[in-house]
């Protein structure tokens, strides 16, 4: 099964098992009613670590009433001598029925803490007549650790998840085994997600035992083409936040996904490749905006790897859904205007982006980068440096625990990329779910700083 088809099955079986809709007159499938959500409890999710940074760190959780929440936090495992921050920011609260999230700033780099999450159901009629119904504080304390030059230079890659939870589980298992630093998301999530509750289904409340799968281990997102996809994916953020403000000049102030984050020797890059058609196709219907957020990026990509704490890293590792480089002639390159189809390739979206790819290339390869990750293709693939590009590139695998049989061998398994640092050399490790083995290892030595 190509990868289209598969998308096409997946939405087909998520659509089967959903609420009875409504159709509009513009075609967007909207439930006939609000999920009753009187007899869940007040917070109905384990938290979820968001923005793995150096100072700061967000923390999301699912409410099903209309709520105000809170996270205590300490350096002690026993909370003592805790700080509690409210969620949202100045001025008023965050207070919603849906996703509390709280963002915890001013921390010290490379260090442990200690986390509780909360949360207060407020009856709100009017300005002058509400009440505190119910105060609910989670009775676990979780723990983080922040990023830095001191941190424990681990992290682990998923991608082309899609919502396909048997896979979501065999690789969340197998991070739990691991137990990095960070763990990079890299990009399609969701297939397209129409409403704030599928959200907080993919990120906060999978359908697997693992439920707190992000709540010790942080998460970093760079975001897929299906994650723009869906008229809630307008707004993502709602339930995975954005990064912290203030690391973005003004400038920078739209982009939310990117990353430059230092952790132990690894410089991690993250960039978004956006849509994957041009944004003159006619079944984009002028929403996108893809071409000009890709050239921001290259601004911001620029500076970001110019900061004395990325400059300085012995390793330069990125990350970003669609490939920057195909060896397959036939692989659209997503610049095909204006609607993506030519004779020469063999799809109507990109395979690869060579646009990003002449964008950003030149700057990750004069500051020395080494690899990049990628996503897209659901089939595992390596790419070694060459006249082209002077980074490796790996492609990670599909969303399928079992997937379709070539000459005995699963050609679209769902993997685990792992990465780390090991008697002064970056280590690769490639980990095949489905199989639970490891199928790649590959070395990289510093770079010169």
């Amino acid at each position: 099964m190509n990868r289209r088809n598969f998308l096409k099955s997946a939405a087909l079986a998520a659509a089967a098992t959903t609420a009875t809709a409504m159709e509009t007159t513009t075609g967007l499938q909207i439930p006939e009613e609000t999920p009753d959500k009187s007899d869940k409890p007040l917070i109905d999710s384990a938290p979820m670590l968001q923005n793995y940074a150096e100072t700061s760190m967000g923390i999301a959780f699912s409410v099903s009433k209309l709520a105000n929440g809170f996270v205590d936090y300490s350096e002690n495992a026993d909370m003592s001598g805790s700080k509690r921050v409210m969620c949202g920011g100045f001025r008023l609260t965050d207070v919603n029925e849906d996703v509390m999230r709280v963002r915890l700033t001013g921390l010290k780099p490379a260090t442990k803490y200690y986390y509780r999450i909360g949360a207060q159901h407020i009856e709100y009629i009017d300005y002058r007549h509400n009440s505190l119904k119910e105060t609910m504080i989670d009775p676990n304390i979780y723990s983080f650790t922040t990023a830095g030059k001191k941190a424990k230079a681990h992290f682990c890659v998923i991608n082309d998840t899609h919502v396909q939870w048997p896979a979501i589980a065999a690789c969340t298992d197998k991070i739990a085994a691991l137990q990095p630093s960070c763990v990079i998301w890299n990009g399609d999530a969701n297939n397209s997600t129409d409403t704030v509750e599928q959200q907080k289904k993919i990120f906060l409340q999978p359908e697997m035992d693992r439920r707190d799968y992000a709540a010790n281990i942080p998460y970093l997102f760079a975001p897929g083409n299906h994650d723009d996809r869906g008229i809630a994916n307008w707004h993502l953020e709602r339930v995975w936040m954005y990064r912290q403000p203030e690391e973005r000049s003004s400038r920078d102030w739209d982009l939310g996904r990117n990353f430059a984050v230092r952790m132990g020797d690894i410089a991690m890059i993250g960039l978004d490749t956006a849509e994957d058609k041009v944004d003159t196709n006619p079944r984009m219907m002028g929403m996108h905006t893809s071409q000009p957020y890709r050239e921001a990026q290259k601004l911001w990509l620029e500076d970001a790897l110019k900061a004395p704490e990325i400059a300085s890293a012995p390793f330069i590792v990125a990350f970003c859904h669609i490939p920057l480089f195909d060896p397959n002639p036939r692989s659209n390159p997503g610049d095909i205007m204006p609607d993506d189809k030519d004779e020469r390739y063999s799809t109507d979206f990109a395979a690869w982006q060579r646009t990003c790819a002449r964008l950003w290339g030149p700057a990750l390869e004069k500051a020395g980068c080494q690899l990049i990750i990628t996503a897209h293709q659901h089939c595992f693939r390596y790419d070694e440096p060459s006249k082209e590009h002077k980074w490796a590139q790996i492609v990670g695998g599909g969303p399928r625990l079992y997937g379709p049989k070539n000459g005995g061998k699963h050609v679209d398994f769902p993997t685990v990329i792992e990465g780390k640092v090991e008697n002064k050399q970056l280590k690769i490790i490639v980990h095949n779910v489905s199989t639970n083995s490891v199928i790649a290892e590959y070395l990289y030595k510093a770079r010169k700083v």
